[in-house]
């Protein structure tokens, strides 16, 4: 008989026959395989020469961004690794008298998607320190209490092995996960030290004695690594918050109950604040557990971090726009403070950017551009010259020869662009030198008109002539009405401060930083010389003689009209008012402060050198497109005209409203759906579906079971998708969600 026949539907599985050995020899080809394949990209692309820079240099970035995050995220991860560690040595002083599980709370931000990553890491951690099983408990997997107790259990006794041993024949089933087989397991894999748990009012002198001497050899083997009872028991909740009260109160108590065999220690990830704890728990649960607090870095405190020592580094040639950046930080502020959703936009944007065509190659440090304009063929110089910076540039050029030769000879053109690719990186190494100056002038004014961050002044600077900004104006009014200590104390510390990042960034590491620094350091220099005569200056008013001789009282007393004082005293209102020395020193300070170095230094991308566009990403539109994407009209555009996606040759369409038997059934469903009211007739719609992928003349024809079945499955598709639903007072009818 054949082994599929059956009296009811059924599936049936043939086991290929492959052993263990088998899936071993074919799981290591398969990570050969992949190691050898790193790019999905073909050769054609990889073997290109913006492929390379763009590869080199990401990876530049990455190690960066990661470096950052580790020391970010060291000194809190450690100490929480200290103390679990600590609760693994002196456990047994208190394990099973009171009950008592330790816990840590992780304190690690509001609406942060990255948690998880945090949770491996420190999982790592705890793993490198001592001998443990770690359990990362989600409150998905903890629908009941029945299900968190299954999953918690399933998960230290079937955690998966560094080799992959048995896991082919499981041991256990996950309806049989009980605390009960949680200690049989802890027993025959990590025997527990015998414990006398004799009262302390019958222990003698002998047992303490003997009981303090087995507990110090305990400690000690354990801090060697050598006692296997100590092996412990992690629970990690990474999203505290999102839990069942009820069900985290009788987790923990049934914890509690069970921390006398299992060395239990909670983790608990709680994204708010301390007291969502206290509000979840009552005082009987809380009195079970031992906790820690412990804070982590805030999400935009280390994206602050990553955008000023990464992202606008002047070690790296590739910059973003004002609205790109601006467009990048919003998503992250407003939507869902994720650092790893930055940093793959910002890498979209990179890939984008070099992908443009071997002319972005350039975009390195000045050394290697160099090297790489020799290779440069003449469709990558057109692409130079295609640039809109490069216009104002020829324009500029005032010998007819010269700019014949530079748009048609693409060899005097190499030997230009050394010089135009040093401009470009000498003004964005002197633009990041000099927000360091505005930011410390600025950042922290009464209102903060321009921001207090670096990232919200480089956004404005590089979209906006900011010279010309109200928000400007109102800083510099706030400064120069700033007394004369406290003026002389800020532009000391911008100076300060230009001067330690100008030694610590560009100095010691950049090429073309002897340049850059000649430019800071005059202009610093002179800011200093305008500083002394702020110093020097007195603060009285002075007057000249024809100023004191029209003021005087006596003169205006022998006036003998009120048209004659009234005359006068326009007069008087239209001369110069008394400055005093030190009035006139800030101003001179601050007007060469606008001109000179913001004007000059932090103006938009307009005034930057030619073929800026080679190293600034500007695309604003394609980002935003691919990465906060419309949903809706997604759909709208795939049902209504598959073609667009599809690009098959059976569903061109002449016009979107036209229908064609070749076009997908939730297509074809989709489009009639369309043409109809609020409430949609099941049957009036079953008859218009069949007329297009199926005409017949004759209505009354009995309808093709085939062609029902693929009319429900669509109706379900379009249902699922939430464009109908099912009507209660109707049954033979649907109901129109979407207009």
């Amino acid at each position: 008989m054949d082994p599929t026949i059956s009296v009811s539907k059924g599936c049936f599985v043939f086991k290929n026959g492959a052993t263990r050995a088998d899936k071993t020899k074919k799981s290591t080809k398969r990570k050969k395989a992949s190691a050898n394949n790193t790019s999905i990209l073909g050769k054609e692309i990889t073997d290109q020469p913006f492929y390379a820079v763009y590869a080199e240099t990401w990876s530049k970035i990455q190690r960066h961004i990661e470096t950052l995050q580790k020391e970010s995220s060291a000194k809190t991860l450690q100490d929480l690794v200290d103390y679990v560690v600590k609760q693994s040595k002196f456990e047994e002083s208190y394990l099973g008298l009171d009950e008592i599980v330790p816990a840590a709370a992780l304190l690690t931000g509001i609406n942060q998607p990255d948690h998880l990553e945090q949770f491996d890491n420190l999982s790592q951690r705890i793993s490198e320190r001592i001998s443990a099983s770690i359990c990362v408990l989600q409150s998905r997997d903890c629908s009941s209490l029945k299900a968190a107790v299954e999953t918690l259990v399933y998960n230290f006794i079937e955690s998966p092995q560094e080799d992959d041993e048995d896991r082919d024949n499981k041991r256990l089933r996950k309806s049989h996960c009980t605390m009960k087989q949680l200690k049989s397991w802890y027993r025959n894999n990590w025997p527990m030290l015998r414990r006398n748990k004799v009262s302390k009012k019958d222990q003698n002198e002998e047992d303490s004695s003997s009981e303090s001497e087995e507990s110090q050899s305990t400690v000690s083997s354990t801090a060697n690594g050598g006692d296997e009872s100590r092996h412990m028991l992690i629970v990690i909740l990474p999203d505290f918050e999102c839990f069942n009260s009820a069900i985290l109160q009788d987790l923990i108590l049934i914890l509690s109950s069970n921390c006398t065999d299992l060395p239990f220690v909670l983790i608990l990830g709680i994204a708010t604040s301390i007291a969502s704890v206290h509000n979840a728990l009552p005082y009987h649960v809380t009195s079970k557990i031992k906790l820690k607090v412990f804070q982590t870095q805030s999400a935009p405190v280390g994206l602050n971090e990553i955008l000023e020592k990464v992202i606008l580094s002047p070690r790296y040639a590739f910059h973003l726009s004002g609205k790109a950046f601006k467009f990048l930080t919003h998503i992250f502020l407003y939507y869902d403070f994720s650092i790893n959703g930055f940093i793959q936009g910002f890498k979209y944007c990179f890939m984008e950017h070099f992908f443009q065509g071997n002319a972005y190659s350039l975009c390195c440090n000045y050394s290697s551009s160099l090297t790489k304009i020799k290779a440069m063929t003449h469709e990558d110089m057109e692409v130079i010259r295609k640039q809109l910076s490069f216009r104002p540039y020829v324009e500029g050029i005032n010998d007819c020869k010269r700019i014949i030769a530079i748009l048609t000879d693409d060899n005097y053109l190499k030997k230009k662009l050394p010089s135009l690719l040093r401009d470009c990186h000498v003004y964005f190494m002197t633009l990041r030198i000099f927000l360091e100056f505005l930011t410390v002038l600025v950042e922290d004014l009464p209102k903060c008109p321009l921001g207090k961050f670096r990232r919200e002044l480089y956004a404005t600077c590089m979209a906006k002539d900011i010279c010309s900004l109200p928000e400007f104006r109102e800083c510099w009014k706030v400064l120069a009405f700033m007394s004369k200590n406290e003026f002389v104390a800020k532009i000391s510390r911008a100076i300060k401060a230009t001067q330690e990042f100008c030694n610590q960034e560009v100095k010691a590491e950049l090429e073309l930083a002897e340049d850059c620094e000649q430019i800071v350091m005059e202009k610093l220099h002179q800011v200093k010389e305008l500083l002394t005569n702020v110093v020097m200056a007195g603060t009285e008013s002075i007057k000249t003689k024809d100023q004191a001789k029209a003021s005087s009282p006596d003169e205006l007393k022998q006036l003998s009209s009120r048209q004659d004082l009234k005359d006068k005293l326009m007069q008087m209102s239209k001369q110069q008012k008394p400055v005093s020395d030190f009035s006139k020193s800030v101003h001179e300070t601050l007007d060469y402060i606008e001109k000179h170095i913001v004007a000059m230094h932090l103006g938009p991308l307009q005034k930057a050198p030619a073929l800026h566009e080679l190293f600034v990403f500007s695309d604003i539109s394609t980002v935003r497109r691919n990465i906060i994407g419309a949903p809706r009209a997604a759909l709208h555009m795939a049902l209504n005209n598959p073609h667009f996606y599809l690009q098959c040759k059976c569903c061109p369409l002449r016009e979107h409203s036209q229908l064609l038997a070749t076009l997908p059934d939730i297509s074809v469903m989709y489009k009639l759906h369309l043409e109809c009211g609020r409430m949609i007739n099941l049957y009036d719609w079953l008859q218009a579906f069949r007329s297009v992928v199926d005409f017949t003349e004759d209505d009354q024809e009995q309808i093709d079971p085939q062609i029902q079945a693929r009319f429900t499955r669509a109706v379900a598709e379009l249902q699922f998708l939430g464009y109908i639903k099912m009507s209660k007072r109707k049954t033979d009818h649907a109901t129109r969600l979407t207009w």
